[in-house]
């Protein structure tokens, strides 16, 4: 397949750290796996303006506001709706996601009002494998989130992790749920084991993740963003043109949401070293 030449970038916000009582065994957002990170409730609006017009800076067109717990209630979808309104005052071009758990249709309707564009809400794993990394909250309540952003006209953005323990048949049922929802951005993380979590050790190498880029790529068609995500310095380390080769067109830069990222700048010079260019706005695909 022939690569593509322009490189989609976004930057990630924890807007709300490390409050979660949900026992998703991946996730050290968790309070019950005691895992060693920054934990804090709302950030300042006026911070979260900066750091947007640095993510801007870097070449990020899609930054995206992420609160820790199981959905939206009412000071969640206040807060990240105030927070989507000075963004968009001060900076142009920015597409904005919130990903900020379950959410119904009215809750998804008010935040779209507000300036959110797109919504993130990933599956995570096969609807079988499900249980075996989540007791507190149903694959499906996760899948209908999905439709409902999609009902209200936001765009989606769904994709999962891999490398949890699953089996190859657990990815191919999780590529395709992804694809019956026919988002406009999948995510694709890698398992990035932390000492705190239940889950240990990660069952994936790269030959297996181009293999999921490659499939995500033929489910999902070109014309969608196919980003890698969490794991990628872990899994990619030098290795970045095979993931673009294989169909991946979108990367996060800087930090995750716990865990460090590349330095931005670093990350541009890896695509100009390959011959990519940084998207500079959404329908440059």
């Amino acid at each position: 397949m022939s690569a593509q030449k322009h490189i989609f970038l976004c930057a990630i916000n924890n807007i709300l750290s490390g409050t979660c009582k949900e026992d998703c065994k991946f996730c050290t957002q968790s309070v019950r796996y005691h895992a060693d990170i920054e934990r804090y409730s709302y950030k300042q609006i006026v911070q979260i303006v900066q750091e947007a017009k640095q993510a801007k800076a870097n070449g990020a067109l899609g930054y995206c506001l992420v609160t820790a717990g199981k959905g939206l209630d009412d000071k969640k979808v206040d807060f990240v709706a105030r927070t989507a309104q000075a963004i968009k005052a001060e900076v142009e071009g920015l597409n904005l996601i919130a990903c900020n758990g379950t959410a119904d249709r009215e809750q998804l309707a008010y935040l779209k009002a507000h300036g959110i564009d797109s919504y993130n809400h990933n599956l995570e794993t096969s609807e079988r494998y499900y249980p075996e990394i989540c007791l507190t909250h149903s694959w499906h309540e996760r899948y209908e989130t999905c439709e409902n952003v999609k009902a209200v006209g936001l765009a989606l953005c769904s994709g999962g992790i891999f490398g949890m323990g699953e089996t190859e048949k657990d990815r191919d049922s999780l590529l395709e749920a992804i694809a019956s929802l026919q988002p406009e951005s999948s995510p694709l993380n890698f398992y990035h084991p932390n000492p705190a979590l239940p889950i240990k050790t990660r069952n994936i190498e790269l030959d297996e993740a181009l293999k999921i880029i490659q499939k995500a790529y033929t489910l999902l068609g070109k014309e969608k963003l196919l980003m890698v995500a969490g794991g990628r310095e872990l899994l990619f380390n030098g290795q970045e043109e095979k993931m673009f080769q294989a169909g991946a067109n979108a990367i996060v830069i800087g930090n995750y949401l716990t865990t460090s990222g590349t330095a931005p700048g670093k990350d541009r010079q890896m695509l100009k070293k390959l011959g990519y260019e940084v998207a500079t706005h959404c329908d440059s695909h």
